[in-house]
């Protein structure tokens, strides 16, 4: 059925993970009449968790499309994780929503998720809602619950349905905006007389007058004047009060047992704006603001806000569409690349099922198979009119760890299974470390890389193992050592003569850095490259730990030559020699990468945050306000030290802080800790020597 842009309504529903999310959604599916039962997550058989990963763990690992059709409005929920580590769900989900609904457990209250999705709805301009769930529970608190919100949400918490019991303890739910109470027998609504809530009831309808009346100035003059607001008035204050930001209307239910979710579906369609509402800014070609109108009449403008890679059915693209339609054949122009996309046929996406639709009209979500060059973030529009909108910042991968393969000759399979799993998951990296040959992936958490690799063995066949990457250290010396290197071999042709006297110094540079003062042509010029060749290769490898050198000075002073015998080769050879007996005796150190960390935690956490950067061997150079309120730590830190850090902090936390990190330089190591690392370089075969000269 095609639905007029009026008539959609786009949410996220996000929130903190156990907070029932995707249980909402399948009972919202299910009371609408879409489905014959309801699903489980316990059972694993919800419809928005349909990821084999997901059944498993029974939690939600990435943001899934559930459209809801009820009495001639269709809901376009988008379930996001709860998890911490697949944040990227919340991130493409509210690009593509008009509001956020934050779902709030009746059980454990207003959590860290909670929190979060609501500073994620204001950051991005987002109307807000609140479903209280689990409020059939024995130890539900609805009422500490609001006072929590008030606290951590602000004044714009707004109650618009409250729970309360019946002497027999039968859960009914209050209607403040018709002053009626209900129960529910079977998910049916049934009236009952309002029961007594003693003075809180008068005080939760003058606290929502209130909130409506400053949305409007003749509302004002209403209020104050102590005049009644009608139905009407109620309604409308409320709906724009909650697209200007200046209201949070709270809802409260039961999923599980189909209670108050008939108040929540109409609320959702009477306060939630709709896309015809929302017009949406965009850039063109020139980088100018263009304002794009939600009407079918428009040249046609998609957001690309989701992608999953299928290894059977190839790429999927999640498109929520801005202006215009998406039909089978059109050609849209990506705007981030400038290639033309040949759309296929439109698909309705619930769950894992997909149905062919004519066309995605203004305003609705859909998906649209094998796009070649589409990503998630991109912008696909009418060549007439070329747009960009703005792509989501998504947070950066923070915890790295190398890939063992398990099986051999699996090495590249894994590169083109990542690169499939980085397009429907923006958080994840992936590189090869030239320096210590390892394979390197990055994700947000423990639990996002482990199914990383349950996925790359159950979609792409490919078993991995991961361990803690290596450190790619640097070796340098201390003081100044001139040493001779004479290489010279008698075979039974042409020999091999080469004699060089070089001066190693440290200096200031990251790379080797070569000179010559040669006088009266001892060396001829024609073999001083041989001889800068021959330190920077014997520079590769340090005579501690066999890591490279770095900030090493070598001066080629004096040397002699033989007129048949010397070769480019030999004094390369020389070189080499001249390094070797000098790096020993110029005080050898190895020099460790250091990080600048900047931690984003709250005030309260700044003190341990801290105390482990000291423990850590770092040094705190400062602490700054953040815009979220949190504060920013600043510190130096070895990269040796940050293997756990994601966990520490997300702990210390709760999951309210996070961190980045970026090279700063090389330092050096500390004496006590040479051991271990030249050990391990022992173990690795850096002190190899085998095979050379």
């Amino acid at each position: 059925m095609k639905y007029a842009s009026n008539n959609i309504r786009n949410i996220l529903i996000a929130g903190h993970a156990g907070s029932g999310k995707t249980t909402l959604t399948e009972a919202l599916v299910y009371f609408s009449g879409a489905a014959e039962r309801m699903g489980r997550v316990e059972d694993g058989t919800t419809i928005s968790d349909f990821d084999p990963e997901e059944a498993k763990r029974k939690a939600s690992l990435s943001a899934s499309v559930v459209p809801v059709e009820y009495e001639g409005i269709k809901y376009n929920l988008i379930d996001a994780p709860g998890l911490f580590d697949f944040e990227a769900g919340e991130y493409e989900g509210i690009r593509a929503a008009e509001s956020v609904l934050v779902c709030v457990s009746g059980r454990s209250g207003v959590t860290v998720g909670a929190e979060k999705a609501f500073q994620l709805a204001r950051k991005n301009g987002k109307a807000t809602m609140v479903f209280v769930s689990k409020c059939d529970l024995e130890n539900a608190n609805y009422f500490k619950i609001l006072e929590d919100m008030k606290i951590k949400f602000g004044a714009t918490v707004c109650p618009c349905v409250v729970p309360a019991k019946l002497d027999d303890g039968t859960p009914v739910y209050i209607n403040l905006f018709s002053q009626k109470a209900f129960k529910y027998e079977g998910g049916k609504q049934v009236q009952v007389d309002l029961p007594d809530i003693g003075h809180r009831f008068q005080g939760l309808i003058e606290a929502m007058s209130e909130a409506i009346a400053e949305t409007d100035d003749e509302l004002m003059e209403k209020f104050f004047g102590g005049e009644a607001f009608t139905t009407e008035e109620i309604v409308e204050g409320m709906r724009k009060g909650v697209k200007d930001g200046l209201i949070t209307p709270v809802f409260c239910g039961s999923a599980v047992n189909q209670q108050a979710l008939d108040m929540l579906l109409y609320n959702m369609h009477k306060l939630l704006p709709s896309p015809e509402h929302n017009s949406v800014l965009a850039e063109d070609a020139a980088g100018e603001p263009v304002e794009l109108t939600c009407a079918e009449s428009e040249p046609t403008a998609a957001y690309v806000f989701k992608t999953v890679a299928d290894p059977f059915v190839g790429k999927l693209s999640y498109l929520r569409v801005v202006s215009g339609r998406i039909t089978a054949g059109a050609s849209l122009v990506n705007a981030r690349t400038g290639e033309t996309e040949k759309m296929g046929k439109p698909l309705t996406v619930l769950g894992k099922k997909q149905t062919e639709a004519e066309s995605i009209g203004a305003g609705d979500i859909g998906a649209v198979a094998k796009l070649v060059s589409a990503k998630t973030g991109d912008t696909l529009c009418d060549a007439s009119r070329v747009v960009r909108l703005p792509a989501p910042v998504f947070p950066k991968p923070s915890l790295f760890m190398a890939v063992t393969v398990a099986k051999k000759g699996d090495e590249g399979k894994i590169s083109s299974a990542l690169a499939r799993l980085m397009e429907e998951d923006p958080t994840l990296s992936y590189l090869n470390n030239a320096e210590t040959h390892q394979q390197i992936i990055g994700g947000l958490g423990e639990q996002h890389l482990d199914v990383v690799k349950a996925k790359l063995k159950n979609k792409f066949g490919v078993e991995i193992g991961l361990e803690a990457p290596r450190i790619a250290y640097r070796e340098s010396i201390r003081k100044a050592c001139q040493k001779q290197g004479r290489h010279k071999k008698q075979t039974g042709g042409h020999g091999q003569f080469g004699d060089v006297v070089i001066n190693f110094e440290p200096c200031d540079s990251e790379q080797v850095v070569f000179e010559e003062k040669v006088f009266g042509g001892s060396v001829p010029k024609n073999f001083f490259p041989a001889v800068e060749k021959g330190v920077r290769l014997a520079a590769e490898k340090g005579v501690l730990a066999g890591y490279p050198v770095v900030g090493l000075k070598a001066t080629l002073l004096d040397g002699s030559y033989h007129p048949v015998d010397s070769s480019e080769m030999a004094f390369i050879m020389a070189a080499k020699l001249a390094y070797k007996a000098a790096m020993p005796e110029a005080g050898p150190v190895i020099l460790e990468p250091i990080h600048t960390l900047k931690a984003h935690v709250p005030n309260d956490n700044t003190g341990d945050i801290m105390g482990d950067v000291t423990k850590r061997r770092g040094r705190v150079l400062g602490m700054e306000p953040d815009e979220d309120g949190l504060q920013t730590i600043i510190a130096e830190v070895p990269l040796a030290e940050l293997a756990n850090f994601t966990t520490f902090i997300r702990q210390t936390t709760q999951g309210r802080g996070w961190f980045t990190t970026e090279f700063a330089r090389y330092e050096t190591l500390p004496e006590m800790l040479v051991p271990a690392v030249v050990e391990q370089a022992r173990k690795l075969g850096n002190l190899d020597e085998s095979g050379e000269d």
